[in-house]
């Protein structure tokens, strides 16, 4: 009997995950995994070979750009995405495609997910009681109504609301509150594993920190374990316990959080560590960003992995740039991924080495504040084009392209409609005199 038989007949999940060779339990496990949609000439592979590790009782964060899979491994891991290859191991038990419907029914109570939208995740016509309860309901885990709204005012309050809050309806809540709700839902199912796609991106910068204290009070209290999504580095940093960095549907880096930040050793880490911002101004503005370039890697022949060179620190690359990662590492000098230029420096010297790390068709950044290629130009233009062509000319001259353009295009209407009315006249003029 093959593996995935064995593992589709499995109808419930042990008690613990598997030991590794640290002493850690595994709660969640993704072996080679790809995700791919679409069929044929069309299918978009969004996740390559993604394999990492989850603990039990740690928060291990995702971190990359938009679009780069993020969220798509999260939706795996709940089984929203099957993967096209691979497997999905939850306590050592194969979660992914197939199975029993008694352990489908204990992966949802045990993983649960709290997602980025608090106003798309939530069912507008249902009250707050009704959303929180919802889990209750499915799964039986109250023996009286009694006990169920005691657990749900009990979970309200815990989030920071009130049980007042109950009757009402999402809309009637702020952003920061409709996030509370959705983190009251999730935890009051008692899950092992919570996924958490940036649940603070969609919040003010005051409620952010609210929010994210709400999970460690969690984590601390019930040992949950997170899977945490998010693209802002800064912010993982104080979270995390260990941080993958995912580009384009690779995993690129996984490192323990400050392992990461101290020997960023993929360039793209790099690049997403840079564009942290500082918060002093001008230290801010005489910042120059490292830009990640990918055609630096050469794997034409020599195949990249993920590897692990030590420190628990795995990298992205193939065996030259693996040796090269690990000789850097060895020195134990930590990596500077942020320049900040002398404002006292000569001009020269700075314009250059801007220039320098500015990729090539940003120049739009240098054009003036009032390059706003406002309509009116281009009725102005219109009614009088040869005005209109000579301060297109000089809008063109002082770099003000938007402005230009619309200049243009109004006088170059203008010029064809008084053509074809003065071609309309003389035509008329002709066959009057006929």
């Amino acid at each position: 009997m093959t593996k995935a038989k064995e593992s589709a007949k499995v109808s419930h999940l042990p008690e613990h995950g598997p030991i590794d060779e640290n002493g850690r339990e595994v709660l969640l496990s993704l072996k080679n995994v790809d995700i791919t949609f679409g069929k044929g000439d069309n299918a978009v592979r969004a996740v390559k070979n993604a394999s990492f590790d989850i603990y039990k009782g740690e928060t291990f964060s995702l971190v990359g750009e938009s679009g780069s899979g993020k969220t798509t491994i999260g939706r795996a891991v709940i089984r929203v995405n099957p993967c096209a290859a691979g497997e999905i191991q939850y306590k050592g038990v194969r979660i992914s495609g197939k199975t029993t419907h008694s352990l489908d029914r204990e992966v949802i109570r045990n993983i649960q997910m709290v997602f980025q939208d608090p106003a798309a995740s939530l069912n507008e016509r249902a009250t707050v009681d009704y959303i929180i309860s919802e889990g209750l309901y499915n799964f039986h885990l109250f023996k009286s109504e009694k006990e169920r709204v005691a657990k749900v005012e009990k979970i309200i309050e815990e989030v920071g609301l009130l049980p007042e809050h109950l009757t009402r309806y999402p809309h009637e809540f702020s952003g920061g509150q409709r996030q509370r709700i959705g983190l009251a839902r999730a935890m009051v199912m008692e899950p092992e594993l919570v996924i958490a796609d940036e649940p603070i991106s969609a919040l003010d910068v005051s409620i952010r920190a609210q929010v994210l204290n709400l999970l460690k009070k969690f984590q601390k209290e019930r040992d949950v374990t997170y899977l945490f999504i998010a693209h802002d580095l800064s912010i993982v940093r104080f979270i995390s316990d260990r941080i993958g960095v995912i580009y384009k549907g690779d995993i690129v880096e996984i490192a323990d959080a400050e392992e990461l930040f101290n020997f960023p050793l993929h360039p793209y880490t790099r690049s997403l560590i840079s564009a942290i911002p500082i918060p002093d101004p001008k230290l801010e503005k005489n910042k120059v960003l490292f830009t990640y370039d990918p055609s630096v890697h050469d794997y034409s022949e020599d195949k990249p992995s993920l590897t692990c060179i030590g420190h628990n620190h795995y990298v992205y690359g193939n065996a030259k740039e693996i040796e090269e990662y690990k000789a850097i590492r060895e020195k134990g000098v930590k990596l500077k991924s942020v320049t900040i230029l002398d404002p006292n420096a000569p001009t020269e010297e700075n314009k250059t080495a801007v220039e320098e790390s500015i990729p090539s068709g940003d120049y739009i950044l240098d054009h003036p504040i009032h390059d706003t290629g406002n309509k009116w130009l281009a009725i102005l233009s219109f009614f009088l084009p040869i005005p209109g062509f000579i301060a297109a000319l000089i809008f063109r001259k002082c770099n003000y392209i938007r402005n230009f353009k619309m200049c243009r295009k109004g006088a170059l209407a203008g010029i064809i409609t008084f053509g074809v009315l003065v071609l309309l006249f003389l035509a008329l003029l002709f066959s009057a005199t006929l």
